[in-house]
């Protein structure tokens, strides 16, 4: 009798081990509910106080003092003060646990300690942020939801792209009319064209109008020709293309001032201009010069340009990504100041520090550093800056060249047609040509 029990035993226990196993794998979020959470949930509790201690995460009590007389008198010996720490939170992919910082304490140190807690809660990762002063949030991820980035239902709202996914397990998803205007930078394969790729091929169902302007002839914009209504291949006819989106913007502001409305999305549909979508690939191109009077000239009309788009488009319909493997403010103080009117950021693998610090910088100094640690092993995977101005870590999908241009062809007969596009780069190649 024992025998059997004993092999029933061991064959109930096979087929739990299996079974959870099965479950991982075919249902990571699930395995984590299960079995994941309560068990680092129980190291998280368990555990703090020994990590706070052997990491400088305590602060101290002065002890009790009295002078009699000639005789001091002191009390109690000094003794750690653990700061206090939220029951873990359940998430798809993690947990997350708020502390509340004790006086005098900042989240450096927590973000110096990120490696012990990792260790020592045996979890993929763990982030720090400081939702507000005096918080910290550590967010504990059991697995790397960044590994296998699939894409949720799109989510079909206009000028919204669902880009991949966020660390969190969330979609990630550029949203143009909560976040109208976006800087991307990253370094050679390190993401930022498959952004790009995934952002025109999200827009092209839309009854949007896609510019282009791409200075390095167009290799990087050039497959989605059929759905763009305008691409510029030079700074030449960047300046003609810019030119006539700032006379397109003035007409819509005489359209609005003329019904009493202060937007566009104010207007009736059958006024309402349509949606346009400006995409700068390598925005460096429109900022050197070669030190001649005309380079000079035409790179101070791209800067003065693009930031008046970018500061009167929002409400107008016109949105501006700019993109760039190298961003720093030695390209100009126009670079600076519409840095300064691109609300959302995505930082993908850098080449130089200050590309880093100028995309982030000004957000997170801890989003900065984050950047800085992706690796070339990572391609797609980049800090985002949210609506709310948190960071976050997330990777694009992968959508190959052709996907991409096949997309743009088939969707081609959506193309709105802007007649001040095309006599503005007509009128460019005429120049150019004499």
């Amino acid at each position: 009798m024992s025998a059997v029990l004993l092999i029933l035993g061991v064959a109930g226990l096979v087929w739990v081990l299996g079974g959870g196993e099965l479950l991982r794998r075919r249902c990571p979020v699930g395995h984590w509910y299960i079995a994941g959470y309560p068990l680092t949930t129980v190291r998280v509790l368990s555990t703090w106080r020994r990590v706070a201690v052997h990491n400088g995460l305590t602060v101290t009590r002065r002890p009790a003092r009295a002078l009699l007389g000639d005789l001091l008198v002191k009390g109690d010996a000094l003794r750690p003060v653990v700061p206090r720490i939220s029951f873990p939170r359940a998430t798809r992919f993690g947990l997350t646990v708020t502390v509340r910082l004790c006086p005098g304490q900042t989240p450096a140190a927590y973000r110096a300690a990120v490696e012990a807690f990792t260790h020592t809660w045996r979890v993929h990762a763990v982030r720090v942020t400081s939702p507000e002063r005096g918080l910290v949030l550590l967010t504990a991820l059991g697995t790397d939801p960044l590994a296998r980035p699939g894409l949720a239902v799109a989510p079909g709202a206009l000028l919204s792209a669902l880009i991949g996914v966020r660390e969190s397990g969330r979609p990630w998803v550029l949203d143009l009319l909560e976040v109208p205007h976006w800087l991307i930078t990253g370094a050679t394969r390190s993401g930022k064209s498959t952004l790009l790729a995934r952002l025109i091929n999200e827009l092209a169902p839309q009854n949007v109008a896609l510019v282009g302007i791409d200075c390095k002839g167009g290799m990087e914009l050039g497959p989605f020709t059929p759905r763009l209504s305008a691409l510029a291949t030079s700074r030449r006819e960047a300046v003609a293309v810019l030119g006539a989106l700032l006379i397109e913007l003035q007409q819509r502001m005489r359209l609005c001032r003329g019904h009493d409305a202060r937007s566009i999305w104010e207007l009736s549909p059958k006024l309402r201009p349509v949606p346009v979508v400006i995409i700068v690939d390598e925005v460096a191109e429109l900022y050197l010069s070669d030190g001649s009077r005309a380079s000079r000239a035409e790179a101070e009309q791209c800067s003065t340009m693009l930031l008046r788009l970018v500061q009167l488009g929002a409400a107008l319909g016109m949105h501006l990504v700019v993109a760039g493997q190298r961003v720093g403010s030695d390209l100009g103080p126009g670079v600076t100041a519409l840095r300064a009117q691109l609300g959302g950021r995505a930082c993908h693998r850098v080449h130089d520090p200050g590309t880093a610090e100028m995309t982030l910088g000004d957000f997170d100094k801890g989003a900065v550093e984050a950047a800085q640690s992706i690796t070339p092993e990572e391609p797609g995977v980049a800090i985002c800056i949210g609506p709310d101005g948190g960071w976050e870590r997330a990777r694009s999908h992968r959508l190959t060249p052709g996907e991409a241009a096949d997309t743009a062809a088939k969707h081609a007969a959506l193309t709105p047609h802007l007649p001040c596009l095309e006599r503005a780069l007509n009128t460019s190649g005429e120049e150019g040509g004499a």
